[in-house]
């Protein structure tokens, strides 16, 4: 069995992580995470559960983080997303299948993100341990993320301060002015552009929401599945925010209302798009991978190399200990939880990856997976031989 040190590994010896949590440090053999200061993560006392018995029902269950509390959003709201927030994304499936998502807003502040995080700890404990756990960075959600979402994503400015009514107050649907582009051929993403000709390009479809009218510009050059997705969330606003009480248009490059000219102005020659290509799952990901074990046995969090590089042997996989996964260079960690570990190496799981990502220098954009055994997802499994 290999047993490199992480500590070993290239990049710099001592990486400190911001928002006081964790120090990671090499320490003679093994990847150690050491405390410094308070954590972020502090444990909500197990009465007074800021959840409802709610939780446990079927379907899909959403909240946003507002002054370190968790708030539901209705269901007509759900798919908007506030940039400067965090949320909790709970769907209860079949036969007690679970998944708890964090999503991350590009500008919500380091407080609210360990809020967050310290609220699924709480509400993972409260499940049983049993849902399966993603962290999602606002731009590169996961698949499974965006299929409870099949009108797509909306990702709107602010936080929660501009977030608690869906107008400003003595604000008319009228008055709305509002552009969004839609991209992605798998998956659709609407995000929030400048109000102009310049945010416009041939290769993808956008949303100019008037109020009282909506508009689906489609290029020149965006595929059939583009304008279709287009289609349904211009559909989905209308429906959502509007109550139904609004003219959904759909519009083809070069046939442009005077509705959207005199909002826009004269239009310009438009920018040519970049098409995106189709993101494929490919076996060779499982070359770019390590696997850790996780330890506390000293008192601090310790990870030791145990593979260098996959398929790995089904064996390592001990249920008295945690795992982790690394394929972040194919921009993806995986914590995997065995069902005999201690409670405070289960409960550090997303602490644990949060840092390894930061020591590792690693996109900020990493996709973390967090499994309990038992609940391994076919993708998991492909990094281990004879794995059915």
């Amino acid at each position: 069995m290999n047993t490199k040190a992480l500590g070993h590994l290239e990049g710099p010896p001592q990486t400190s992580v911001k928002g006081g949590c964790h120090d990671i440090c090499s320490n003679s053999g093994f990847f150690c995470l050491s405390r410094s200061g308070n954590s972020m993560y502090t444990p909500i006392p197990k009465s007074g559960s800021p959840f409802p018995a709610s939780v446990q029902a079927p379907g899909l269950h959403v909240w946003r983080v507002e002054k370190l509390k968790p708030v539901p959003v209705a269901r007509e709201d759900q798919g908007i997303f506030f940039s400067g927030d965090s949320y909790l994304v709970l769907h209860n499936g079949p036969e007690e299948l679970s998944h708890l998502h964090l999503w991350i807003g590009q500008q919500s502040s380091r407080d609210e993100q360990g809020a967050c995080a310290m609220l699924a700890v709480h509400l993972n404990t409260l499940l049983g341990e049993r849902p399966v756990q993603h962290r999602e960075v606002q731009g590169n959600e996961s698949d499974l993320f965006m299929s409870y979402f099949p009108r797509g994503l909306k990702y709107q400015e602010g936080g929660v301060e501009s977030a608690f009514h869906k107008t400003c107050p003595g604000t008319t649907p009228a008055a709305i002015k509002k552009l969004y582009q839609v991209k992605g051929k798998k998956n659709i993403r609407a995000t929030e552009r400048a109000l102009s000709w310049d945010s416009f390009n041939t290769g993808d479809c956008f949303i100019l929401d008037l109020g009282q009218n909506i508009f689906a510009w489609c290029g020149g050059k965006s595929n059939i599945l583009e304008r279709n997705k287009a289609r349904a969330l211009a559909l989905a606003i209308r429906d959502s925010e509007r109550q139904g009480k609004a003219q959904v248009e759909i519009v083809t490059d070069g046939e442009e209302p005077a509705e959207m000219i005199q909002v826009l102005g004269p239009k310009p020659t438009l920018k040519e798009g970049n098409p995106e290509e189709d993101l494929t799952a490919d076996q060779t990901n499982a070359q770019a991978a390590a696997l850790y074990k996780v330890s506390d046995a000293t008192g601090q969090m310790h990870l030791t190399k145990v593979a260098d590089s996959s398929p790995f042997a089904l064996e390592l996989l001990l249920s008295d200990d945690c795992f982790v996964l690394d394929n972040g260079l194919c921009g993806k960690i995986y914590i995997w939880k065995g069902r005999k570990a201690n409670e405070k190496e289960r409960q550090a799981a997303l602490q644990v990856a949060e840092d390894f990502i930061s020591r590792m220098q690693y996109s900020p954009n990493t996709q973390v997976e967090i499994l309990p055994q038992g609940r391994e997802s076919p993708i998991f499994k492909q990094f281990f031989k004879n794995w059915k």
